[in-house]
């Protein structure tokens, strides 16, 4: 929506500002929590795991480009359930091309920083579930499509009438067990590569985490559109 003083205690947030800030901010925060080595998100631990095994053979084949390269044959999959084809599904592909660029670059300016022991380790994991999941809300506010990921859950929560943050935390711990399978196709039986403790932890308080600060976000900002594009991202 177009920018209207509604409620003079929020402060404005453009829409365009959210996506750009969104983007950035899971793309940071997955790179943290790699660095952490508590395991990734469950979203994205199906294309890590995709990474670890194929750049063995590819090395090109980095992170970033496994996420884009996964969420393609998601995108084909979503067209097959909701039985129907969207110019907006490849503007979310598009979306999922710059996270996979900007976790790259992420990934590759947070390199030379130490995890230290444990706690370190720990703190640092919880830093970065923090900020993905802040961004994964920005996100969600706007009108500009969102990864496949994110698409995917809006379009199945406006089909089912449920809440978006509820249909996340189902879709994240079915991402967690299929990120548990991969992790024992590629790597033997009982080898939790990519896939650990802090993965299973995220799948259970994402989508809650996610409730929490969207509620904060409402409370705080008025978010409307500043650039007159909307109407080239309907859904």
């Amino acid at each position: 929506m177009r920018c209207v003083k509604a409620n003079m205690k929020k402060k404005t947030f453009y829409n365009e500002t959210s996506y750009v800030l969104g983007i950035l901010l899971m793309a940071f925060g997955t790179a943290v929590m790699k660095t952490a080595g508590f395991g990734v998100s469950m979203v994205v631990a199906p294309a890590y795991l995709l990474h670890l095994y194929i750049s063995a053979y590819l090395p090109w084949f980095t992170f970033g480009v496994a996420e884009y390269a996964l969420q393609a044959v998601l995108m084909v999959a979503m067209m097959l359930i909701m039985r129907r084809v969207r110019a907006y599904y490849f503007f979310a592909f598009i979306t999922a091309i710059l996270y996979g660029a900007a976790l790259d670059a992420c990934i590759a300016l947070l390199q030379p920083l130490p995890n230290g022991g444990f706690l370190g380790r720990l703190l640092l994991y919880l830093f970065g579930l923090f900020w993905n999941s802040v961004g994964l809300a920005f996100l969600f506010q706007t009108y500009i499509a969102p990864e496949i990921y994110q698409l995917f859950v809006k379009e199945l929560a406006a089909k089912l009438h449920k809440e978006v943050h509820r249909v996340k935390t189902c879709y994240d711990c079915i991402s967690c067990a299929v990120s548990v399978l991969m992790s024992f196709a590629f790597f033997g039986f009982g080898v939790f590569e990519g896939v650990k403790l802090g993965t299973v932890f995220y799948a259970l308080i994402n989508g809650w985490l996610i409730g929490k600060i969207t509620a904060f976000l409402h409370a705080k900002f008025e978010f409307c559109d500043r650039l007159p594009l909307r109407k080239y991202f309907q859904a």
